[in-house]
């Protein structure tokens, strides 16, 4: 019997504070961009965090499971890919495109489970979200108008977006593997570490190893380490212990809407009415899909109320 419940003050509550700590994230990371290059950053903040939630599970004497451990090395590098793309995307586009794009991950994770999974073949109403989606990010950018001010740009946009398709990746193998039924902090620490593991020598390979050491950079680091990759995940992960997780994920999809207006307001990043119209189409796709179910029982009751005579 699942004992979760449906929202109450504390979970909402919560919910909007990892809203806005995940919706910093591309900001904080491209702010001091220039004194230290994105993809050392996230492997950095993906180390120090590695170390937090294994001195974690100690105190809580929970004990590694190595069961998963080959379902646990190809989710390491799928979350070390989206961050690579995450962290490329960062060097050529804005803050906003980034998370926008990035949060189309429900959209090919959803494809990948229908494809993996009998149990999680799509519905109707799913393909038309599907096809929402798609139509928005084509409309985004076909035709986008040109930046002057080198903030956006096409190849940037591309790298978020295939961000978000490894991201739905990392979707599919944790559901499709062993890793399902896995202790969440030990899937993070694969998570983790496999970011740390394989972005530190990207970063050295692209020659992007440099680091002033500035206040702001330490901030910046600190943020991402402490709230971003450490509390935020372990509070959401509590969360869907506790409740009901469609209801949770309504929420996320104040991320990206959150990401775009603070960018433009912290960053002062341009909104183009292309890319806002496009976002919106994208988000409402990505919410079809993952609000099929209630989309569809409030069709059918819709049907099947009588018309007044």
């Amino acid at each position: 019997m699942d004992h979760r419940k449906p929202l109450d003050t504390l979970a909402t509550s919560l919910m909007l504070v990892l809203c806005v700590i995940w919706s910093l994230q591309q900001i904080a990371i491209k702010l001091v961009g220039d004194l230290m290059a994105p993809v050392l950053q996230i492997a950095v903040r993906s180390g120090l965090a590695f170390v937090l939630v294994t001195l974690l599970m100690r105190w809580r004497r929970e004990h590694f499971d190595w069961r998963g451990w080959r379902a646990g090395l190809l989710v390491g590098a799928l979350f070390a890919l989206e961050y690579l793309f995450v962290a490329e995307a960062l060097r050529h586009t804005s803050a906003g495109h980034t998370v926008v794009f990035l949060y189309t991950s429900p959209i090919f994770a959803a494809i990948g489970l229908h494809l993996k999974l009998p149990a999680e073949r799509l519905s109707l109403t799913q393909w038309g979200g599907v096809a929402l989606a798609f139509a928005g990010v084509a409309y985004a950018f076909l035709g986008a108008e040109v930046d002057n001010s080198k903030q956006v740009s096409l190849w940037g946009d591309l790298l978020a977006l295939a961000g978000g398709a490894a991201w739905g990746a990392t979707t599919v193998a944790i559901r499709a593997t062993i890793l399902s039924t896995t202790a969440p902090n030990q899937t993070l620490l694969y998570q983790l570490g496999g970011a740390f593991v394989v972005l530190l020598p990207a970063a050295a390979l692209m020659g992007q190893m440099a680091f002033t050491p500035t206040p702001l950079v330490w901030a910046s680091l600190a943020y991402q380490t402490l709230f971003m990759s450490f509390a935020s995940l372990l509070a959401w992960f509590w969360l869907l212990r506790h409740y009901l997780a469609s209801r949770l994920g309504v929420f996320t999809f104040l991320t990206p809407v959150l990401g775009v207006v603070l960018g433009a307001l912290l960053l002062d990043e341009p909104l183009e009415l292309r890319f806002v119209v496009g976002a919106a189409v994208v988000l409402l796709g990505v919410l079809t899909v993952s609000l099929h179910s209630q989309i569809n029982t409030l069709l059918r009751r819709l049907l099947a109320r009588k018309l007044p005579v």
